[in-house]
């Protein structure tokens, strides 16, 4: 049976999805298209949760809605088939998650084996931790390229090897950020500061890690190393700044282009926020390394040009701290964005 000639069947109703009409014992009950369609989506996936992000993709198709537009959807689709909300035969609510289709439906053919389907919550964690990683390839390569074509005076080896060091190194904190805010999700999907604690968390975790290693490592290789590198600081302000912007983005933006500007806007701030508290950015311990491998091909001092100075200093290091906050930021959430689409 193909889908478009399926028909679903439950108590006295007929769904015929071929024609997109909804009949009670064989008269016709008028429903909007969205309605239509969320009123499909329940019935196709009987006894599961279906959560309101995915009303928002598959109904409303990322355009952006308020959560009083699906309550007003489901009230709807209540009266059309005679349902009490206090008391459901046909649609349960599942606080603060969505809703769950509870008659049984003849022709709804699930999509996986019963006992394979993955928990909503596992699926949207599954969907973060793996976006906001994605992300951080996209800010990885942007770094990589600015700080690669300003100031490496090595040719395209020097740069691509940058660009690759680079784009490693953002990956390893987009992951770790995202892993991070997908756990506390599993952990407290309902709460409003998931998204911020768990990025904050998985930002310090890494950039801890890292720091030490790398550190260490240099150390162990070359006898020296940077009096310091970005460490868990830096990790945990852009882990904060990330699922900030997310919350922001998904509770009051609606997504799209506007919550990638209010990311980007939210990691120029963060930026500048570390280099006034004494931190350091990708910039700084470029220049660190610098100074500690005199024979690097890394030259920063042509950065600083770039902004009027004789050197990478004061005001170099703050517009490049916000640039690196905005891009880093921007690219994780415009990733998610993305993400939600598909």
């Amino acid at each position: 049976m193909t889908p478009d000639s399926e028909i679903l069947r439950f108590d006295r109703f007929l769904i015929d999805l071929c024609n997109r009409r909804l009949a009670a014992d064989g008269e016709d009950i008028e429903l909007g298209s969205r309605y239509f369609d969320a009123l499909v989506l329940l019935a196709r996936h009987p006894g599961d949760l279906v959560p309101k992000d995915r009303f928002m993709d598959e109904v409303w198709r990322g355009i952006p809605v308020t959560d009083e537009a699906l309550t007003q959807c489901i009230r709807t689709l209540r009266r059309a088939l005679g349902d009490d909300a206090t008391a459901p035969q046909f649609i349960a609510t599942v606080p603060k998650h969505g809703y769950r289709f509870l008659a049984k439906v003849e022709g709804a053919e699930p999509l996986v084996k019963e006992g394979d389907a993955l928990d909503p919550l596992a699926a949207e964690a599954s969907r973060l931790a793996g976006s906001t990683t994605l992300g951080g390839v996209a800010a990885g390569v942007l770094g990589g390229l600015a700080y690669g074509a300003l100031a490496v005076t090595g040719g395209a080896a020097g740069l691509v090897t940058l660009l690759v060091l680079t784009t490693a190194l953002a990956v390893l904190g987009a992951g770790a950020i995202g892993i991070g805010m997908a756990a506390a999700f599993r952990w407290r999907p309902a709460s409003a500061w998931t998204l911020p604690i768990g990025g904050m968390v998985g930002g310090m975790l890494i950039g801890a890690l890292g720091s030490s290693l790398g550190l260490s490592g240099l150390l162990a290789l070359t006898g020296t190393a940077p009096i310091r590198v970005m460490g868990l600081y830096e990790g945990a302000m852009l882990g904060l700044a990330t699922g900030l912007a997310l919350l922001l983005g998904k509770a009051m933006l609606g997504g799209g282009l506007r919550s990638i500007a209010a990311a980007a806007a939210i990691g120029a701030f963060t930026g500048l926020l570390v280099k006034l508290s004494g931190g350091w950015m990708y910039g700084d311990t470029l220049t660190a390394l610098e100074t500690s491998f005199p024979e690097s091909q890394i030259e920063m001092a042509r950065v600083g040009a770039m902004f009027g100075e004789p050197g990478f200093y004061m005001f170099a290091r703050m517009a490049c701290a916000m640039l690196e906050g905005a891009v880093f930021t921007a690219s994780l959430v415009a990733a998610n964005v993305l993400g939600t689409r598909k």
